[in-house]
């Protein structure tokens, strides 16, 4: 026995295995309009005062959940589950330094930038997770000419 049965319903997850790609799609499609979301709203921060930007909290969640749902996947699919893994925890990582980021820019009187790290890392973690998820609609001609 391993400790990892106990955490995790094992069972029940692989139940769900077939949705979870689908899942992780969906997260990172949220998470895509709450990063533009926390954009404008730290553009509206900034017009303010440097002091009255903050993390915006259901990007935070919706980037949590996502980098869960990853972890679950992995324990599913191993392979695919790590590497959607690294590029979700990736991208949650540029998106806490990103923030950092915004924040020294407003110290010092200089310009906002779009978050260009995150959403680098996001499109990179959005192609593998498309690849995952929607592989079946050109699985037949990707079979015949490979």
């Amino acid at each position: 026995m391993t400790p990892l049965q106990f955490a995790v319903p094992v069972g029940a997850l692989e139940s769900v295995a077939g949705e979870l790609p689908y899942v992780i799609l969906a997260l990172l499609l949220v998470s895509f309009v709450t990063r533009h979301l926390r954009h404008s709203r730290h553009e509206r921060a900034a017009e303010q005062d440097a002091d009255s930007l903050s993390r915006y909290a259901p990007h935070v969640v919706v980037s949590a959940l996502l980098v869960l749902s990853c972890f679950l996947y992995m324990i599913v699919e191993p392979h695919a589950g790590m590497v959607i893994s690294v590029l979700a925890t990736g991208t949650l990582v540029s998106d806490f330094f990103e923030f950092e980021a915004r924040m020294v820019e407003l110290r010092n009187n200089l310009g906002m930038e779009r978050p260009k790290a995150a959403i680098a890392a996001s499109l990179l973690t959005l192609l593998y997770a498309l690849y995952i998820s929607v592989f079946w609609v050109i699985q037949d001609q990707w079979d015949a000419i490979v």
